[in-house]
């Protein structure tokens, strides 16, 4: 069986190997990696500058297991944002060790004088976090950047929402003789010219206010409200809590409106996506502040009838429906057609919606379906009392698919 070393070289320059790494590069006798890399550690061995999962797995193949070692070369450590997740199980044949190296965050908060361990971390190189939501969240965000999202583009971005002033230190070629590092605020930043292949520590004092919060469930008063229907912050926590979203899931809000549960569930999903479909105009219009308001940038606006729009849409793992307009039986038929596994939560009002959904479930065994029923009641200011005022009965219907 070859063995494969995989490791982990740091920011790049030799000097920061760790002494492991020096060992299994040295008994490595083919080497494979970045260009760039393999230049740095690659005399007297057998070279393939590349990092190309199936060239790799070619390399492995044509070498000899009682002769040879294979060596991959990948920046920073193995376990960060790595190559490494992606060989990982997919060299059959192979004895895969791993080898870690300084990570580039480990190695940029050294040159900052700077602890690490209360960053948030996440990346913007060929990933789709929401960064925005992130810096007003905490007060230290660490990213790497990459392809379009150069530092200053993102730094754009943290301007366009009002965060021109938050301190930013962008770090490139780190540990290589052209390593720079400069430190100004978003709105300075975003004016310079970095490599597209950067770090930022960006560092935000104000981080807190509605985003922070831990659980979901915000005020109604913190939403821009207008004629539109708006599910209350009791329904909204309740129906939340039914769907159980998690962070990389995707998620569709059908019959959006103002746009709460929406919001709510981007929050709730920072890694994954949100799909809000609206078909009425003045609701659209709210959604969108909505959206901005709370920089949900993991959301996506839908406009029409839902019904429809949702077969050209990507596969959800779960959906919440808080209006159907009469279309719920075609609508969760195609759901169904989607993802068979897909959780799915309904708001409903009219009994005659009620006695649909469930007449619909008798012909699908497989599902487990959960009705709940709440009626809430506000105070209200009379003279010197306050009265309770009661609002419209709703029904939380929560279906899953059995356990086999």
């Amino acid at each position: 069986m070859l063995k494969v070393n995989v490791i982990g070289i740091g920011p790049g320059n030799p000097d920061l190997l760790t002494g492991e790494a020096k060992k299994a590069i040295a008994e490595s006798t083919i080497l494979a990696g970045d260009r760039r890399m393999i230049a740095q550690f690659g005399e007297g061995k057998r070279v393939y500058p590349t990092i190309k999962l199936s060239e790799l797995a070619e390399v492995a193949a044509s070498a000899d297991a009682q002769k040879d070692v294979l060596g991959i070369l990948v920046s920073g450590d193995v376990g960060f944002f790595s190559l490494a997740k992606t060989i990982a199980g997919k060299l059959p044949e192979c004895e895969v060790k791993r080898y870690c190296g300084i990570s580039s965050l480990v190695y940029f908060a050294s040159k900052l004088q700077m602890s690490w361990d209360d960053a948030k971390i996440i990346s913007m190189h060929g990933r789709k976090q929401n960064l925005i939501a992130a810096v007003l969240q905490h007060t230290k965000v660490f990213s790497l950047t990459g392809g379009d999202n150069s530092p200053q583009a993102l730094c754009r971005q943290l301007c366009n929402q009002g965060l021109g002033e938050v301190m930013v230190h962008v770090g490139s070629n780190l540990s290589y003789p052209e390593e720079e590092i400069v430190s100004g605020t978003a709105a300075e930043i975003a004016e310079g010219n970095f490599p597209s292949l950067s770090v930022m520590m960006i560092l935000n004092e104000k981080a807190g206010g509605p985003l922070k919060q831990a659980v979901h469930g915000l005020d109604d008063g913190l939403f821009l409200r207008g004629k539109a229907p708006m599910t209350k912050q009791e329904i909204r926590a309740v129906s939340i809590s039914k769907l159980q979203p998690r962070p990389d899931d995707t998620i569709f809000d059908i019959g959006a409106g103002t746009g709460s549960c929406s919001v709510e569930l981007a929050l709730q999903a920072p890694l994954g996506k949100l799909y809000a479909f609206e078909m009425k105009e003045d609701a659209l219009e709210l959604l969108q502040l909505n959206k901005e308001r709370f920089h949900c940038d993991n959301m996506e606006i839908v406009a029409g009838e839902a019904s429809e729009k949702i077969r050209e849409m990507p596969v959800p793992d779960c959906v919440f429906i808080g209006g159907s307009s009469g279309n719920m039986a075609k609508m969760l038929d195609i759901l169904y057609e989607k993802n068979p596994e897909c959780r799915i939560v309904m708001n409903v009002i009219a009994l005659e919606t009620l006695c649909a959904v469930v007449e619909y479930y008798k012909n699908r065994p497989e599902f487990e379906l959960d009705v709940v029923n709440i009626a809430s009641a506000y105070n209200k200011k009379l003279g010197r009392y306050n009265l309770m005022m009661a609002q419209n009965p709703i029904y939380i219907i929560t279906a899953i698919k059995k356990e086999k």
